[in-house]
């Protein structure tokens, strides 16, 4: 036998082999065929729904915010079969649900639910999915002129910073390096990562999000390259004029604070560098970082409620639906964090050093 011969019969074998196909022993696994009578969601989901305390714990979210939510996505979920009986939209949004709270492996969910791996991923990631589609237009609408004066009184009431719209910051969320990322990911606090470039109010809801930057690049870069920047460039973001200090004659603009790494311009204020500082500059930087905490406290509201955050993320299509979800959650009273206690005015000319220490301390 010759080699054209040889290679002839090798190419018609594996062609052979890729036509044929995988014989499945069973239909479905004899585990997973008892879901309607021993799946996590039929044995302990009207139990949990007795226990309120229990049941957000477990979801970490309330009875009547996981109903509501589930009639924004029940009609978008639900789906027919006439070869078995199809998963319901209420477990789904608990599957789901129970990833974001705590980071577990779809392996360790397909157990408990009774049903497969890749039937479990195609839940979580088509609940994330819906969730964007009807909610983001809710929980991310489009700002006037007077949401930005009523950020900006509450942050005076709340932080005593004046003619503030928001609070900048960013995020690493950790992430499996993708195919060929090489070391475009891999960010100064040596993981691989995504930005998330966020700016909150402070009620702790997101006002703005810019999800997907490498890590490498810094909160400034990002920044400058964001549709945020963009409309305050071009004064079409729809601040608030300028505006009297309380109790001066000076007037300034309407402002978004944030830390060091980002450029002061006339819209966006930082604190002074550390050194050489004077009383009054420090004092200074002590207000606008009262201000300026509110969105470190956002993101530890929402990566303390959903544990995937503390996890290597491997699906980007996740993380700005868990924003959306945390506004969601975040406007209803039984699930807020507890209200801060309204700083009182006082003569911020009298605070000595030590007094400033002993103020960081208390917030």
């Amino acid at each position: 036998m010759n080699g054209n011969a040889v290679r002839v019969l090798a190419i018609y074998f594996l062609w052979k082999k890729r036509q044929q196909k995988r014989r499945r022993t069973v239909g479905v696994d004899p585990y997973n065929a008892t879901r309607l009578l021993r799946g996590k969601h039929v044995t302990s989901f009207s139990d949990l729904r007795e226990n309120s305390y229990k049941f957000y714990k477990y979801f970490r979210l309330s009875t009547s915010s996981f109903d509501e939510l589930l009639c924004k996505l029940e009609f978008s979920l639900r789906r027919s079969s006439i070869r078995r009986i199809p998963i319901a939209p209420v477990e789904k949004l608990a599957i789901t649900l129970r990833f974001l709270a705590t980071g577990s492996t779809f392996s360790d969910l397909s157990i408990t639910y009774r049903m497969g791996i890749t039937t479990v991923a195609k839940i979580v990631d088509e609940v994330c999915s819906t969730i964007w589609e009807k909610l983001r237009h809710e929980c991310l609408p489009e700002p006037t002129t007077e949401m930005w004066q009523r950020i900006s009184e509450e942050f005076q009431l709340y932080a005593n910073f004046p003619n503030c719209c928001g609070a900048i910051d960013g995020k690493h969320i950790r992430i499996v390096n993708p195919a060929g990322g090489g070391s475009m990911f891999y960010n100064y606090k040596h993981f691989y990562s995504i930005v998330l470039l966020a700016m909150c109010d402070a009620n702790y809801c997101f006002t703005y999000i810019n999800i997907g930057s490498c890590g490498k690049n810094s909160d400034s870069t990002i920044f400058q390259e964001s549709s945020l920047f963009q409309k305050l460039q071009n004064n079409s973001l729809r601040l608030p004029g300028v505006k009297h200090l309380p109790g001066t004659n000076i007037t300034v603009p309407h402002i978004i604070v944030g830390d060091g790494a980002f450029g002061i311009s006339n819209h966006v204020m930082r604190p002074y560098v550390r050194s050489n500082m004077t009383h009054k500059k420090k004092i200074f930087n002590y207000r606008l970082s009262r201000a300026r905490r509110y969105i470190e406290s956002t993101f530890g509201i929402m990566s303390n409620k959903f544990r995937v955050f503390h996890t290597t993320m491997s699906v980007q299509i996740w993380t700005p639906n868990l924003h959306i979800l945390h506004m969601s959650l975040m406007s209803r009273q039984e699930d807020e964090v507890p209200r801060r206690v309204v700083v009182q005015s006082e003569n911020e000319q009298e605070l000595s050093m030590k007094g400033l220490k002993d103020r960081k301390n208390e917030v």
